[in-house]
């Protein structure tokens, strides 16, 4: 399981995007952000990334609880609901109306 380092900031968000991208190609699920205890608004960028690519591939992927700060930043940007829970969104050619 892929898991970053206490830092997710701006300085190192490239990096930590990169490689959390290589954990989803080769098929995890999970990333651990419970660690990661120093965040800015690339902490949030990155992991709607690390979502977007999972739904692309067709998988699931799960943050678990993540850290207060880093909650606190998604509820600030209105993103939270993106950020939770494990299935991989639907194409909107797979909706029912």
């Amino acid at each position: 399981m892929f898991k970053p380092g206490a830092s997710l900031t701006f300085t190192n968000a490239s990096t930590v995007l990169r490689d959390g991208l290589s954990a989803i190609a080769a098929g995890q699920g999970r990333i651990d952000v419970s660690e990661v205890s120093v965040v800015d608004s690339s902490a949030v960028a990155t992991l709607l990334a690390w979502r977007r690519a999972a739904a692309e591939r067709g998988a699931a992927l799960e943050f678990g609880t993540l850290p207060a700060n880093l909650q606190s930043l998604a509820d600030l940007y209105g993103v939270s609901a993106l950020l939770q829970g494990t299935a991989a969104p639907t194409s909107a050619t797979d909706r029912h109306h």
